[in-house]
């Protein structure tokens, strides 16, 4: 077989039988190839040890890392994605990113082709389940790989180190608030969730906001209006009587819909959100503050760590969320 440093795209593209731009698709856009197509790409890219860039650099030598996540969907990545750039001044390393769909949007979720560029020496992936073709890809690569806000349904082995906020706390505050406030029926509005792949944000903070009251759950698709199915459900006689978003951008936009409807914030119906940041203080939105910016923090540490050999057992980070307390409630 030809050495590692003779194997290119082109290698690549005749082993698996499509042309180039399909191998380069696969590698940088997974989700605009069909899954057989990927997995072929995926198995020849492994048989012969293809990688963008040199296998022999090491992270925090001037190199680049990638960091992965559906930014164009959820704006709350990129502050994420802040708090390793802060981070990164301390260092040599270059950040660069890399759109995903959203885990959400797509009944196929997992990620099994790794985002590459040429020069990427260590991956960060947010928001998206890694399938086993790409943790097996990271492993025989030799690629540091660290995981935010990822949590399988059936994990694959032996996952990547993981930086997590715990939701199902989160929930339980919220649910703690509003049962003090009288509330013990509420809607949990969201997006609809298209595959079972993975255990979603959301799963995990009803299961917690469901200790302290009852649920009623309203989907809505992040780019349409919610406010009638809220209004439904609502309007049923001993109907619930606060809504919980499952961020605040859903929840400003139910909060402009009832009050567009006549409905009163917080007399009529208290709303919470989830993540906190100048358009819930602007608001005067009760929610629940993540740590964002410390989770990419801690996720490039964990990575450096990695590439250096001092990470030790560490397998995953667990940060708490806090509740902050406004006028919505």
């Amino acid at each position: 077989m030809a050495g590692a440093a003779r194997v290119t795209i082109y290698t690549v593209a005749e082993r698996a039988g499509v042309s180039i731009s399909t191998v380069s698709l696969a590698i940088n856009a997974p989700h605009r190839v069909s899954e057989e197509t990927r997995a072929r790409v995926v198995a020849a890219a492994g048989a012969l040890g293809y990688r963008t860039g040199s296998a022999t650099a090491r992270v925090g030598g001037g190199t680049r890392v990638a960091v992965a996540a559906p930014f164009s969907t959820y704006s709350t990545y990129f502050r994420r994605f802040a708090g390793m750039l802060v981070r990164a001044r301390e260092t040599a390393i270059e950040l660069t990113a890399h759109d995903l769909d959203s885990a959400a949007s797509v009944r196929a979720p997992l990620l099994d082709a790794l985002p590459a560029r040429r020069g990427i020496e260590g991956l960060i992936v947010m928001g998206v389940p890694l399938g086993s073709a790409a943790m097996r890809a990271s492993r025989e690569a030799a690629l540091p790989l660290v995981l935010i806000d990822v949590r399988r349904a059936r994990p694959v082995g032996d996952d990547a180190p993981v930086v997590l906020v715990d939701d199902e706390a989160g929930g339980r505050l919220v649910g703690e608030h509003l049962r003090e406030r009288g509330h013990s029926r509420v809607i949990y509005l969201g997006e609809p969730q298209l595959s079972r792949d993975y255990i979603s944000a959301g799963m995990l903070r009803m299961q917690g906001l469901s200790e302290h009251v009852a649920i009623t759950r309203v989907t809505s698709a992040l780019d349409a209006d919610p406010t009638p199915a809220l209004l439904a459900a609502l309007s049923k006689r001993d109907g619930p009587t606060a809504i919980v978003a499952n961020h605040d951008e859903f929840a400003s936009r139910a909060w402009r819909g009832l009050a567009t409807s006549g409905l009163s914030v917080p007399d009529d119906v208290a709303i919470v959100g989830f993540d906190d940041g100048p358009l819930a203080d602007g608001l005067g939105l009760t929610t629940v503050r993540q740590p964002f910016e410390e989770s990419g923090r801690v996720a490039l540490d964990l990575l450096l760590g990695i590439a250096a050999g001092t990470n030790g057992p560490v397998r995953r980070v667990d940060l708490v969320p806090s509740l902050v307390v406004r006028s919505s409630t």
